[in-house]
């Protein structure tokens, strides 16, 4: 018989449904059967709180969540700050999942939290970066290279250099 063996770089998966005022979060801890389902506010408390949660696991996090406007940049800026890898969940992928299992086209958030962490445990997710901002990589801040360009540019543009 095989053994399954959860090694302390077994990531915690925690899959979040991003939403205008309040995210549904699913946290899936490595050898435990019960999840761990929260809801965060959009406010640097509730992010704090979660990133905090998050970190009393003791082992390394991989967050993903599916792209709503702009209402994920917060809190995606926040996790990957924290040192979270950040994951993005497609839009397309998501709808086809949720209605693939659930036979249906019904939608809310906690069923769209539990069909993203379906589709990280099958690793269905990609990379998530943000132009706009500087996000975290390996400990020390990646420099977005086209950023020191456009500041060039825009302040030749003010002087009328340009």
């Amino acid at each position: 018989m095989t053994m399954i063996a959860i090694t302390q770089n077994t990531p915690v998966l925690v899959a979040i449904d991003i939403a205008k005022a309040r995210h549904e979060v699913l946290i899936a801890v490595p050898g435990k059967k019960r999840r761990r389902r929260l809801t965060v506010l959009n406010e640097l408390a509730d992010f704090t709180r979660l990133i905090t949660a998050l970190k009393d696991y003791g082992r390394p996090v991989r967050a993903a969540f599916e792209a709503t406007g702009n209402y994920h940049r917060a809190l995606a800026y926040h996790l990957a700050t924290a040192g979270f890898e950040v994951k993005l969940v497609s839009s397309v992928a998501l709808a086809r999942t949720r209605e693939a299992l659930h036979n249906s086209w019904d939608k809310n958030d906690p069923k769209d939290a539990q069909v993203i962490l379906h589709m990280m445990e099958i690793g269905n997710e990609q990379f998530y970066h943000d132009p706009l901002n500087f996000v975290p990589f390996s400990g020390q801040f990646a420099y977005w290279p086209y950023a020191a360009i456009f500041q060039v540019i825009s302040s030749k543009a003010c002087f009328g250099v340009l």
